[in-house]
């Protein structure tokens, strides 16, 4: 079988979400068949690290995809003449994006549809493109994938898809996120949070991600404790930050909160090890993939009782109302000064990340991948 793969997310050493879903899942689809050839399309050059086995073809499709416009061009005039090419059996689009143009059936992923739902959450320029584009993306693909049962639901009840053409596949998590040795903790404290201990939320700076009502959850919660903890914020600043600027301003333990911009992998992997906890009171995810992470980083878990978050993270968190200030920091509260909750929380963790493991998922995409060559 010939797998063509829309591989653009894969930058080095600029994998965020849709480039770790993309490198966690096809790399072991090409490692566990070695029988199939796998033409990856990348929009520039590429990374010879990202060519797994001799089994992967690396073609760049020009231009550059990084606008709507060039969306546009790359995704409904590039791609059909370069898959006909290619001689693609089937075609996987790992972001949300496929092509309209084209005859080789294509298997898409779906993390949300925000920009269906939250129009406002999304820039001027790509909420138009995701307007027009991405309920015919729904309908034009022959099988989805839902990263959540939640983002099926929705597919299904804003995008209008027949049920039978969606497939939930949860997302894994990826290999380094484990527990740290108490030694390690200290040292990871005293290199980020002056040796105090810290709650630690990791995303993009985003307005969804309902960074204001965190700080101010925060500051709420050290109101009410004279334990000298701090909040850690470790990812890059999308759009529309200007909120969250505010808020940290305004807040009264602002020394105590630290934006740390983007991190390394190796770095994330300490900072979710020595962690109090994971706080994500994000008010729209598709799935929530640090809470797996937190899971395996065996660190307790507070996260909002909505959209996927809940469904992720089922018993083995405490879920809170992400618009009460007032239970945020009381979950705040209990985690620091309850140890057998903390440990109740990372016992029913173990259990729960063994549902993630993106080697089940590879192996469910390649056989959704299969079904359409063979129907």
């Amino acid at each position: 079988m010939r797998i063509a793969v829309n591989t653009r997310f894969l930058l080095s050493g600029r994998l965020e979400g849709l480039g770790w879903y993309t490198h966690e899942l096809v790399r072991r689809m090409v490692l566990a068949h070695p029988e199939d050839e796998f033409v990856f399309l990348f929009d520039r050059q590429f990374d010879p690290a990202f060519v797994y086995a001799d089994n992967v073809k690396p073609v760049v499709v020009f231009p550059p995809a990084r606008h709507p416009m060039l969306w546009y061009l790359w995704f409904e005039w590039a791609l059909p003449g370069v898959l006909k090419r290619e001689k693609a059996d089937v075609f996987f689009s790992p972001d949300s994006y496929l092509s309209l143009r084209t005859h080789v059936p294509t298997v898409m992923t779906v993390h949300d549809l925000i920009p269906l739902q939250q129009p406002e959450q999304v820039p001027a320029w790509p909420r138009y493109y995701y307007r027009y584009f991405l309920p015919r993306f729904l309908h034009k693909a022959a099988a989805l994938v839902a990263v959540s049962g939640y983002t099926a639901r929705q597919i299904e009840e804003v995008g209008g898809v027949r049920p039978k053409k969606i497939h939930v596949v949860y997302n894994g998590c990826r290999e380094g996120f484990g527990p740290l040795a108490e030694r390690v903790q200290q040292q990871v404290r005293e290199r980020y949070a002056a040796g105090q201990p810290y709650f630690l939320y990791t995303g993009a700076i985003h307005p969804r991600k309902n960074i204001p009502r965190l700080i101010r959850s925060f500051d709420l919660f050290r109101s009410r404790t004279d334990t000298p903890v701090k909040l850690l914020l470790a990812g890059r600043f999308a759009w529309q930050t200007g909120a969250v600027r505010s808020a940290w301003e305004q807040a009264l333990n602002k020394t105590d909160i630290h934006f740390l911009g983007y991190v390394a992998d190796t770095e994330l992997q300490q900072l979710m090890g020595a962690a109090i906890a994971l706080v994500n009171i994000s008010q729209s995810e598709g799935f929530g993939l640090p809470v797996a992470e937190a899971f395996h980083s065996e660190i307790p878990v507070v996260c909002s009782n909505t959209t996927a978050l809940s469904e992720v993270a089922g018993d083995a968190a405490l879920q809170v109302d992400p618009m009460s200030e007032m239970a945020v920091a009381e979950a705040m509260r209990q985690i620091l000064r309850d140890p057998d909750l903390r440990s109740g929380l990372v016992e029913k963790g173990r259990n729960r990340r063994t549902g993630f493991n993106w080697d089940l998922a590879a192996e469910s995409v390649y056989r959704i991948l299969i079904r359409q060559v063979n129907t």
